[in-house]
């Protein structure tokens, strides 16, 4: 939940954050069974509710200053049929906000494939500390 924290974080504080990255979060959580199950047990029964922590849905009225995404997702993820991150970046494609997704083939969701990464977003979070 890490990831879809780190997005939540950045889209319900506009202005706050410059970029975000993020390895393997679960996207669009009100359109997966997983999501779907803990929203309920979180947040209560009413679906609108869940929009308010759903990333794909808080981009798509995003209206703060542009926003850098960089996501991770392994290719071999056993749960990314959950994770959807196919709709965020759609849901990117007409606000203040730039995605990058790189499917990574043979990775998985394991601590393996943060470690191979990790490098990559530090490095996409120190070009805007540069600044």
């Amino acid at each position: 939940m890490g990831g879809h924290g780190a997005l939540i974080c950045a889209l319900k504080n506009p202005g706050l954050y410059k970029s975000v990255s993020a390895f393997a979060p679960i996207s669009n959580p009100i359109k997966s069974d997983w999501g779907k199950k803990a929203f309920a047990a979180y947040l209560g029964p009413n679906e609108a509710d869940w929009e308010e922590y759903d990333a794909t849905c808080l981009v798509k009225s995003y209206s703060g200053p542009p926003l850098d995404i960089l996501v991770d997702q392994g290719k071999a993820d056993n749960f990314l049929h959950q994770l959807l991150p196919e709709n965020l970046l759609t849901a990117t494609k007409d606000v203040g906000v730039t995605m990058i997704l790189r499917q990574q083939a043979e990775y998985d969701h394991s601590y393996y494939f943060i470690a191979s990464f990790i490098g990559d977003h530090i490095k996409h979070h120190v070009k805007y500390l540069k600044k």
